[in-house]
């Protein structure tokens, strides 16, 4: 099999929310994949029309508002007809050779659910993006320096074996922005799919810089409100609804005496997602949650 056969197997899958200002950077890898879907959140900044003149072979979903991290993967992973989907925030950068290389890596693990490239905060810096489930013990010590099987890996960027995702579905979509990634391992770990690491395949990953919005505070303070509401989701359903309101009334005090701290060390975009923190754990409510 020659390398344009293995990016003939993969599909890229792209969630977008004001993301124009990253498709120059997406462009290295787009360019040479026949298979392309992108799922885009009321984007208005022109990013379909931009996508769609850069990459034509491109598949294009325009959702008219912002349906969320997960409900828009699935979308998306919907429209996919090759064997492998490859999820790639826009704010990270894979070249085709990585992206050849993790195809490659997964065609010879064919029971792997999972094949995750090493993300770096920066070229040549690695972030710690894998561990075992946060529901069984906290993860210690240095990253892996070979292929490693993990119990999570960060939502950045991840190969599907489609096929490994029969019987545990894709996102939980009671998820809106936040550990929708660790939902969907921890159910992949408790069915027995492994979850892969492959070192070297490295992806550049720029966190937070995938949307560019003229709110950066309303961003923040809508990072924080879905952060915390997410987190107490998912201790409901992996924990137990008796957790998630401890975790609450224990977040929301620890917020309530820190907000005054902020405000005075200021700091707008910090006081924002603090502000959206304190607000979320304040309107969550249980029983509208499974």
């Amino acid at each position: 099999m020659n390398t344009d056969d293995l990016l003939d197997q993969v599909t890229v899958v792209l969630v977008t929310y004001h993301s124009a200002h990253c498709l120059d950077a997406l462009n290295g890898l787009l360019a040479h994949c026949p298979h392309i879907v992108i799922s885009d959140n009321g984007s208005t900044d022109g990013t379909p029309a931009q996508v769609r003149a850069r990459w034509p072979q491109a598949v294009v979903l325009e959702h008219g508002r912002n349906l969320g991290f997960g409900t828009a993967n699935n979308r998306a992973i919907a429209q996919v007809r090759t064997p492998f989907a490859f999820l790639l925030n826009p704010d990270c950068e894979v070249t085709p050779e990585g992206l050849r290389e993790l195809v490659r890596a997964a065609q010879g693990m064919p029971d792997a659910a999972i094949v995750a490239p090493q993300l770096q905060g920066a070229p040549g810096r690695a972030d710690v993006n894998y561990r075992w489930p946060s529901t069984l013990w906290r993860s210690r010590g240095p990253g892996a320096d070979g292929v490693a099987c993990v119990g999570f890996v960060v939502g950045a960027a991840m190969l599907f074996r489609l096929e490994r995702f029969e019987g545990v579905g894709f996102f939980d979509e009671d998820f809106f922005l936040y550990y929708e990634d660790d939902d969907l391992c921890l159910r992949l770990f408790q069915a027995h799919r492994p979850i892969v690491v492959w070192p070297a395949v490295a992806a550049v990953h720029r966190a937070r810089g995938s949307t560019k919005g003229s709110a950066p505070w309303k961003s923040e303070y809508l990072r924080g409100y879905h952060h915390a509401q997410s987190k107490l989701i998912y201790t409901t359903k992996h924990r137990s609804p008796a957790k998630a309101q401890r975790q609450r009334w224990s977040v929301l005090l620890r917020t309530t005496l820190a907000l005054p701290l902020r405000a005075i060390i200021w700091s707008p975009r910090l006081l924002a997602r603090m502000a959206g923190r304190w607000m979320g754990l304040a309107q969550w409510r249980q029983h509208e949650q499974r």
